[in-house]
């Protein structure tokens, strides 16, 4: 039943799903949901930046698969800005921000992605709540409603998305 908060009824899905990254070239990556975190990250490593066209890019390697390293997929994508976040363990880190589509329960949307290194981490990337807002909504003792992607539905080439650009370089240990 659709309360006043919520006239339309969003899908639902669990506090662990499988996603794509369509524009990344990720067929499918297993996304913590966390309605704590206001942004998603994307397990990201070897970072290369460069000039194109008077904007920044970002050129980075992606294990999709949890305890693997075999396979890495590159992509790269546009850097929309440098953002300080506080990490779940109180660190504050300066993280590159870029644009992508994410596709779940067969809806695509764009979505901000920041880019850390979460081998340390549970799950290669963290769907946060400015992701989800307005979407869907999330079952806590769920997992995994919108099943397995079986195959990747978008070509793989990054596409220049607007959006505003920046030439700081990002800096560990940021105050």
């Amino acid at each position: 039943m659709a309360s006043k908060a919520h006239p339309v009824k969003l899908p639902i899905i669990g506090w662990r799903e499988w996603v794509q990254l369509p524009q990344l070239g990720i067929a499918k990556i297993k996304a913590k949901i966390d309605t704590g975190a206001r942004s998603s990250s994307l397990h990201a490593y070897d970072l290369k930046y460069e000039q194109r066209d008077g904007q920044d890019w970002v050129r980075f390697k992606v294990h999709p698969r949890q305890r693997s390293s075999s396979g890495p997929i590159v992509a790269e994508a546009p850097v929309l800005e440098f953002r300080k976040v506080r990490s779940s363990n109180g660190q504050v880190t300066k993280r590159p921000v870029i644009l992508t589509n994410v596709d779940i329960l067969g809806g695509i949307w764009q979505i901000e992605i920041t880019l850390a290194n979460r081998d340390a981490m549970g799950f290669r990337m963290l769907l946060g709540r400015e992701a989800i807002r307005g979407r869907l909504l999330v079952d806590s003792g769920a997992s995994f409603l919108s099943g397995v992607p079986k195959r990747l539905k978008i070509a793989r080439k990054p596409k220049v998305l607007p959006g505003k650009t920046t030439s700081a370089q990002p800096q560990q240990d940021a105050t």
